[in-house]
């Protein structure tokens, strides 16, 4: 299951910086997740970061992008691999 960062959001960029994958953006006016990146963690750590930073609590599971532990996992070692070949490219 990905996340999503609803409009309770008041950009106070501490989520940003927690994320492994690099997933957390700044949207036009809040933050935003996006799905293709975003492993809630699996493969990093046993919890979401960014749910256990946010000082407002507005980052639940995205209702639209409802994902098993095994897709997850399989999300972080593709996305894994892809960053290994970009620095071995360089």
């Amino acid at each position: 299951m990905a996340l999503m960062i609803t409009d309770e959001c008041i950009n106070c960029d501490v989520c940003e910086p927690e994320c492994p994958n690099q997933a957390i953006s700044m949207g036009p006016e809040i933050y935003r997740i996006d799905p293709a990146r975003c492993t809630e963690c699996v493969g990093h750590f046993d919890e979401p970061q960014c749910v256990q930073v946010c000082p407002v609590n507005c980052i639940p599971v995205n209702p639209e992008h409802v994902e098993s532990r095994e897709t997850l996992w399989r999300k972080y070692q593709r996305l894994t691999a892809e960053a290994r070949a970009a620095t071995e490219k360089r």
